[in-house]
């Protein structure tokens, strides 16, 4: 009886190429779309919390 692992078939081409593709599309979402929303989202919340500022002096 053997312990040792058996040796896995290598990966087809295919399947690294969706791999990437996917990780590639995943990534424009993420950095071109998802970011500039956000960060729009936070610019908005300060220059909402600015003019509260400037509406209720302490």
């Amino acid at each position: 009886m053997s312990l040792s692992p058996k040796a896995k078939p290598p990966i087809p081409l295919w399947r690294w190429g969706s791999w990437w593709a996917t990780l590639g599309a995943a990534m424009v979402v993420f950095y071109v779309l998802l970011t500039p929303v956000w960060l729009g989202l936070r610019a908005l919340a300060w220059l909402a919390e600015l003019q509260a500022r400037r509406r209720s002096p302490k």
